[in-house]
């Protein structure tokens, strides 16, 4: 990954990954995915990478929705 991103999330759902990603960029706020799955068994993570400077307000935005299986990055 490039300097300036950083792990905010971690899902084992794509489906849900993907709909946090786009609520993220529905707020003006660049999203990237990284999907560490095998596709064969679908077993593994998927991570969400934002810019350092938007970390603050993404984590805001993913918690205060309500959203079923996420893991915290740290």
């Amino acid at each position: 990954m490039e300097k300036g991103w950083i792990k905010v999330r971690t899902y084992t759902q794509a489906l849900e990954a993907e709909i946090v990603k786009q609520m993220l960029e529905e707020h003006d706020i660049a999203a990237v995915l990284i999907n560490k799955q095998d596709s064969s068994y679908l077993f593994g993570k998927i991570e969400l990478y934002v810019n350092e400077s938007d970390e603050a307000i993404a984590t805001v935005l993913i918690n205060s929705a309500s959203f079923t299986e996420e893991d915290n990055a740290n």
